[in-house]
């Protein structure tokens, strides 16, 4: 990289945009052990808090927070790996965790449930919690194809 002009050094270090961390072999692995754990308590604390109301009418933010933190989570593992399919391990924690709490537990008791437009809250969790993180591996992957 560099050398237009004779006698000075290059600028540009390719070793500086490598996309891996720098540290010993076992900490890569260790960041994305965190970050998939990280995908399991985000989908836990959007579920938990999506009949969240104003007053009568819902208010699910907690659909937009997941998607903002799945998105950054994806990133950081993105940071941690080449390779795009184990950059999407937070957000495969994320959804497994969501699709497992769909599913009734102990004497029937429903994590995701209501009348009238929080009965498709689920449906819009999932949807709104995991596009941003899915565009965020598309456009690394963009970038690797280049």
């Amino acid at each position: 990289m560099g050398g237009r002009l004779p006698g000075r050094a290059a600028r540009q270090h390719p070793d500086l945009t490598a996309g891996r961390l720098d540290g010993p072999a076992w900490f890569a692995p260790l960041v994305l052990g965190v970050l998939a754990v990280d995908g399991v308590l985000t989908a836990l604390a959007s579920a938990f808090l999506l009949p969240l109301r104003l007053g009568s009418v819902p208010l699910p933010v907690s659909m937009l927070i997941s998607g903002a933190v799945n998105a950054a989570l994806v990133w950081a593992a993105l940071q941690c790996t080449p390779s795009i399919r184990v950059a999407a391990l937070p957000l495969w924690t994320w959804l497994a965790t969501v699709l497992g709490l769909t599913f009734g537990g102990p004497g029937n008791d429903l994590v995701f449930g209501g009348v009238g437009a929080m009965s498709y809250a689920v449906l819009a969790l999932i949807v709104v919690g995991a596009v941003p993180a899915a565009l965020v591996l598309r456009g690394a992957q963009s970038v690797r194809d280049r």
